[in-house]
């Protein structure tokens, strides 16, 4: 462990998973500080997905250690690993379709997580104020009484990380956040991933190269289960080693 630690909120370790010989991260050596928005990239088969899946507890690693705010995860469990301040938002958005918008966040903002408490108790003052904050910085204080069904799909990726955001954790994970959006919801979620970036720090993996670039200071490229390079997204585009696998892997669809 490197003596940096104290700025690093995350720091992994010579990590290696292995699924029956298979090497889906390789002496993967990575680190955020405090405070930073990271986005990782990388083509289909890098490691992303495994990469996300270590850091929360659902995979273990082979070798190698994920430390937390100073804390080896190794011996924890996914729903200590959240408990400790760690939050991820899905590809697929993961809301109450049948609940409204204020429902969706009074549910994960209310410490009971029940749904029946949540729709029939009076809600607290303190978490009306969490709510109403929660809706305006999501864009979606028009839509509260909305059934979650009736919004766009950009809407209920905003949702989705505003009721990951009421839990409170240090870290947000957040996989493909834009797929499938338009580019007026893409800039959205882009500008509510930079509010939020101001008191959290957040791991990005996305796909969508524009997107990258309107958020990113920092990218970090998976290839084969180990990073690649770092850098600014000018620096990793004019990367040989960069167009050589994104070259290589547009060769390979053609």
């Amino acid at each position: 462990m490197t003596n940096n630690l104290k700025s690093n909120i995350l720091e992994i370790n010579n990590l290696t998973v292995s699924f029956d010989g298979f090497k889906a991260l390789n002496n993967l050596n990575f680190s955020i500080e405090q405070g930073e928005l990271r986005v990782i990239i990388g083509p289909n088969g890098a490691g992303k997905t495994t990469f996300l899946d270590i850091i929360t507890g659902k995979v273990k690693p082979t070798e190698g250690n994920v430390f937390f705010k100073g804390k080896n995860l190794r011996k924890f469990s996914e729903h200590q690993i959240a408990r400790l301040g760690i939050g991820r938002k899905f590809q697929t958005p993961r809301i109450y379709l049948n609940l409204t918008v204020r429902e969706n966040l009074d549910l994960t903002v209310n410490p009971q997580k029940n749904v029946f408490k949540t729709l029939f108790n009076p809600v607290r003052n303190n978490e009306k104020r969490t709510v109403a904050g929660l809706l305006e910085t999501i864009g979606l204080t028009a839509k509260a009484e909305l059934k979650a069904d009736l919004l766009s799909h950009g809407e209920k990726q905003r949702l989705e990380i505003g009721m990951l955001v009421a839990q409170s954790p240090d870290l947000l994970l957040v996989d493909e956040p834009v797929a499938g959006l338009t580019d007026e919801e893409t800039e959205n979620v882009g500008a509510l991933l930079l509010e939020l970036a101001q008191s959290h720090s957040i791991i990005v993996i996305e796909h969508d190269m524009e997107f990258v670039r309107q958020i990113a200071k920092k990218v970090t490229v998976l290839h084969q289960g180990s990073v690649l390079c770092e850098g600014s997204m000018d620096q990793i585009q004019n990367d040989p080693k960069v167009i050589e696998v994104y070259l290589g892997e547009e060769q390979q669809h053609d």
